[in-house]
């Protein structure tokens, strides 16, 4: 049956797509198969540009002709390349009377790998035949878009949902601190938000809190210690404590602040406490009130800590020793950071108190947050308050001394270099032994001087028994084990 020139012209009416192929490059020209008579190569043209694919029906639904990526189903029925999910539309498609409106529709073709492409396609009838023109588009660009989009809003979902968690836990914690917490605007100064502590505390109505600014809550005479206090935190990010006093009242405040951005705007975060607050803890008797005093003005530094080795108080002078800047920075953490060799000087003096209950003049070293280390001399005592017990330690600095005792006995490098004498000469079994002979030997010295001749602790530092300990005191000749002797 031939096509007139007019007849073939309204596929330009045309779009949408139907292959199981990749996206057509839009500048490539589909080779046209083969079509019937009567339509010129410039009609053909404008359908292979306007669409990505058009095929021919005839009144059975059979493909009779295509241009584009369609060449593979010609002489097969429609309803019969499209997917299961649209065999429906696809029949609705090719089966209504020719003479109605034209139709279009979403259809999904199989893919070679198992994928599958959907097309959108438009009917176009022929007046004067019972001859369909399906010309389509393909959706892969439409669906990628429309994946994007769905990837996308899941991803803000997710991250609104981290969010709210995020500001759940920041309320629970801000709301519940017993610590009176402000947070103000770093350019104005004025408050922002408050805790309940700190409406307690200061006595501020959570209503009038934006018309409030921070230095208002504090005397004038403190304006000085205050601001500087404040540009050190905007320039570095967090401020040293400062003591200050209340508006009409005489009582100190300690504050100090951290500075951080939410969004474009610096916010300061200020903390309060009252330096009085640990003397008011200790109780209401006076002499504990005075020992309290004096152990902070003591030149000795005193440290408690609980037997987890976690510091609950530290006074100034292991402050300076520790090169810390303020007590918040010691309190709460392990005590291992500073004083002793780690793993080794407090696990040796719990084990000592565990067994005599006191230690007196154990030499150690305490390591400064900067670097420092200076050699001292420790204290220390189980005190018991109820069930719960806890250490105290007075630690005295042995002034410019080396932080590490000098050894005892032959240096290891002279040892060495006899040793490497005998090679050629002994056989090497004999050296090996002789090395670890000198090794061991070494071990035990150090041991014996770092728990001055405490042999119970030795063998406890060097991971032996006692029973072993002693053998090897006997084979070097070292001690009196006289009296060992006679209790084995």
């Amino acid at each position: 049956m031939q096509l007139t020139h007019m007849q073939a012209f309204n596929t330009e009416r045309a779009f949408v797509a139907m292959s199981s192929a990749p996206p057509r490059d839009q500048t490539a020209k589909p080779q046209a198969a083969a079509w019937p008579g009567g339509m010129s190569a410039f009609v053909r043209e404008i359908i292979a540009s306007a669409a990505d694919i058009a095929l021919l029906l005839d009144p059975a639904g059979v493909i009779v002709a295509a241009i584009g990526d369609g060449e593979a189903w010609i002489g097969r029925s429609f309803p019969d390349v499209v997917s299961p999910d649209s065999r429906a539309k696809a029949v609705g498609l090719v089966g209504d009377d020719p003479a109605s409106e034209p139709a279009a529709s979403e259809i999904n073709h199989p893919g070679p790998d198992g994928t599958q492409r959907s097309f959108r396609y438009h009917r176009v009838n022929d007046g004067g035949s019972s001859l369909r023109c399906l010309i389509g588009r393909d959706l892969f660009r439409v669906a990628a878009l429309q994946n994007r989009l769905l990837e996308a809003q899941q991803a803000m979902e997710r991250e609104y949902a981290r969010l709210r968690l995020a500001e759940t836990r920041y309320r629970v914690l801000f709301h519940s601190s017993p610590e009176p917490i402000l947070i103000a605007d770093a350019a104005t100064l004025r408050l922002v938000e408050a805790n309940p502590a700190a409406l307690a505390e200061l006595d501020l109505q959570p209503d009038r809190l934006g018309r409030i600014t921070l230095p208002s809550l504090f005397s004038p005479m403190s304006g000085d210690a205050l601001e500087t206090m404040l540009a050190s935190a905007r320039h570095s990010g967090v401020a040293g404590e400062v003591e200050v006093s209340r508006t009409g009242t005489a009582r100190k405040t300690a504050i100090r602040a951290i500075a951080f951005r939410q969004e474009t705007a610096v916010h300061l975060l200020v903390r309060l406490r009252r330096p009085e607050a640990d003397a008011v803890a200790l109780g209401a008797d006076a002499s504990l009130r005075h020992v309290h005093g004096m152990v902070e003005q003591t030149p000795d530094g005193c440290v408690i800590m609980s037997p987890e080795r976690i510091v609950l108080h530290a006074n100034r002078a292991f402050l300076e020793l520790a090169q810390l800047a303020s007590r918040h920075q010691a309190i709460g953490e392990p005590l291992d950071r500073w004083l002793g060799r780690p793993g080794i000087d407090l696990p040796l003096i719990q084990g000592t108190l565990t067994d005599h209950g006191v230690i007196r003049n154990f030499p150690t070293i305490v390591r400064g947050a900067f670097g420092g280390v200076e050699a001292v001399e420790l204290s220390a005592v189980t005190a018991w308050a109820g069930d719960s017990g806890s250490i105290g330690l007075i630690i005295r600095s042995k002034g410019a001394q080396a932080a590490s005792p000098p050894q005892r006995g032959p240096a290891l490098p002279r040892s060495v270099e006899q040793l490497a004498k005998l090679v050629g000469n002994v056989p090497l079994k004999d050296i090996v032994r002789e090395t670890s002979d000198v090794i061991e030997r070494l071990c035990i010295e150090s041991a014996l001087d770092l728990s001055r001749n405490n042999r119970a602790a030795s063998a406890q530092m060097l991971g032996l028994s006692r029973q072993s300990f002693y053998a090897k005191l006997r084979r070097h000749g070292l001690g009196d084990l006289a009296d060992q002797d006679e209790q084995l």
